[in-house]
């Protein structure tokens, strides 16, 4: 048994301390936030903020084919895991759809020449076809179905990961991280020594002390959402609506919820959502799912994810410490198998199936 300490308790820490807790190993994990809950404030843990799309293939729009790869290898591994916490309905694999308006066509091509040569390849849809996948969705001038791609509901998930970790998992909140390395960890006033110590904090590792490590170059990106309440939405996959300037991406959440969101904006701004920003989400989503127009806004939400100027994530393993970080907006899509690789190079295989 290895005793463990775990720096941030968002996705890839949940996971981290799952696996490990019920892998027999002492683990102890130590993050800034007030409790396991999401709080909504541009604070928390991005993963709280994220859709939870699994689109390896949809990815290859703006991501690299070994993006991809760890999307096609984490998928299996959701599935072994939402089975794991005894909740399997949190991970859906219906595929997803590419839509685009007529206006858009030309960029909808653009999109559709990257993904050439992708397994399983996208299909192309006739209105009818499309209206018998998804009725609830009118207006669009082409569609594509990307088989199995999947979903999973990012709140759920994450809150169970902490609620059903193993006793050997102590939690601890309001404790940001003071400093770190090799088998050390200071928090709360106090000094750690344990055998391995793993970063996961995102954006919380640009603490400044030079023992944290470079973390100069990473930068935060943000995303905005909208939650909105719709009883009897109709819709049963994620949907990616093509535009010009970027995607907007509207989820089922349940029969009586849609979470619509666009990919990123390079800012490092935590304030509310804007007007402008809101509008044109709202308008994207209801110019493919006219129902929308009664929805309820329940809520409008907004952090930053990690990410390294060249969008690839970044895992460092040396003798008693390991760091993985910048995961940028493909968090869920990709943990899994990060988590898998960075436990077998630190020799802690026997941790991969809680």
């Amino acid at each position: 048994m290895a005793r463990i300490a775990i720096a941030g308790a968002g996705l890839l820490g949940r996971l981290l301390a799952w696996q490990l807790g019920h892998a027999g190993h002492e683990v102890a994990v130590f993050d800034p936030a007030p409790g396991p809950e999401p709080t909504y404030d541009g604070h928390g843990a991005a993963a709280f903020s994220a859709a939870g799309m699994l689109s390896p293939t949809a990815e290859l729009d703006r991501a690299d084919a070994a993006i991809a790869a760890l999307g096609w290898r984490s998928i299996p591994l959701w599935r072994d895991i939402v089975e794991g916490l005894g909740a399997p309905g949190l991970l859906k694999q219906r595929g997803s759809l590419l839509l685009a308006h007529r206006a858009d066509r030309a960029s909808a091509q653009r999109v559709l020449a990257r993904l050439q040569g992708a397994r399983p390849a996208p299909q192309a849809l006739g209105a009818e076809a499309l209206a018998t996948l998804e009725p609830a969705l009118h207006g669009a001038a082409s569609a594509w179905l990307l088989p199995q791609e999947a979903q999973i509901d990012p709140p759920a998930t994450l809150c169970l990961l902490q609620r059903r970790a193993a006793a050997s998992v102590d939690w601890h909140w309001r404790s940001p991280v003071a400093a770190l390395s090799a088998g050390r960890l200071q928090a709360g006033g106090r000094t750690l020594h344990v055998d391995w110590v793993f970063d996961t904090r995102g954006l919380g590792a640009r603490s400044g002390k030079a023992e944290d490590g470079g973390f100069a170059t990473l930068r935060g990106v943000r995303g905005e959402t909208v939650w909105l309440q719709a009883p009897a939405h109709g819709l049963t996959r994620p949907v990616r609506l093509l535009h010009p300037r970027h995607a907007v991406y509207l989820l089922p959440r349940g029969a009586d919820r849609v979470f619509v969101g666009a990919s990123e904006i390079e800012s490092e701004d935590r304030s509310p959502v804007s007007l402008r920003s809101s509008v044109e989400l709202m308008a994207a989503a209801h110019s493919v799912m006219p129902a929308l127009a009664e929805a309820r806004i329940e809520r409008l939400d907004r952090n930053l994810r990690p990410a390294w100027p060249d969008h690839q994530p970044g895992t460092e393993v040396s003798e008693g410490l390991v760091r993985i970080n910048g995961l940028f907006r493909h968090g869920w899509l990709m943990a899994p198998a990060l988590v898998q690789d960075a436990l077998a190079r630190a020799g802690l295989k026997e941790a991969l199936h809680a």
